[in-house]
């Protein structure tokens, strides 16, 4: 039976690619405070300035490439079966090959109705060639377009489908997280007992003794983590 492998990753995932975190030292939150650019209250307050902001990240990660370590998960399909549960927006887990791909906190690269995010009728993929959401444009429900983003908070919806597929993990594996943003880092008490589980981050992170760390980069990490399993 093919072993089941199951990614949590986070935003360490894609330092490699020159996309820049969320959090850490210069994370886009040093710069932009988070109530206005990431929340209910500051998409409602001045949607302009917030559309305009993920329309400026959104043209970083065309830029952006995946890095070693999103290609090595993808390979693994071919001896494993691999879910990638992502905290990540962009979307270089697919650009590197992955296939099954949960978004826990939205993607960039899509924008999507404000009356009804979650609705797949009104979302909206973006491109390089129509990256922009303008001021004023509409989703086809009438409401304007906003990043299909899960703002703070406001519910994450992918996340049941998440644990459910953290409960079936042969293998579990945490890249790039450090854990403390919630309810991401609760998947960890899905895992099935026995299970083993890999931390793969460069800097000290908390977690108990049953887990087996890592201390290297996504792509390093990645390449001693194939080695072990």
């Amino acid at each position: 039976m093919t072993k089941k492998v199951v990614f949590l990753t986070g935003a360490g995932m894609s330092v490699e690619s020159g996309f820049k975190t969320f959090r850490g030292n210069d994370g886009l939150w040093e710069n932009y405070p988070v109530e206005r650019v990431a929340s209910h209250e500051g998409w409602l307050q001045d949607p302009v300035f917030v559309n305009n902001f993920y329309n400026g990240l959104r043209r970083k990660l065309w830029a952006a490439k995946p890095c070693e370590g999103h290609r090595l998960i993808a390979e693994m399909e071919k001896d494993y079966e691999v879910t990638v549960i992502t905290q990540n927006v962009d979307d270089l887990h697919e650009r590197a090959g992955s296939t099954h791909v949960i978004h826990l906190h939205g993607e960039l690269s899509k924008a999507c109705s404000s009356n009804d995010p979650d609705d797949k009728r009104y979302q909206v993929q973006l491109t390089p060639e129509h990256n922009d959401v303008k001021p004023g444009e509409k989703a086809s429900d009438g409401s304007l377009l906003r990043p299909f983003i899960v703002f703070f908070g406001e519910a994450v919806p992918m996340m049941e489908y998440a644990a459910r597929e953290a409960m079936e993990a042969d293998v579990f594996v945490i890249i790039g997280t450090s854990l403390n943003v919630y309810p991401a880092a609760g998947l960890v008490s899905y895992v099935p007992q026995g299970c083993p589980i890999y931390l793969i981050d460069p800097n000290p992170v908390g977690c108990s003794s049953e887990v087996t760390a890592i201390h290297k980069g996504a792509s390093e990490g990645m390449k001693e983590l194939l080695k072990l399993i």
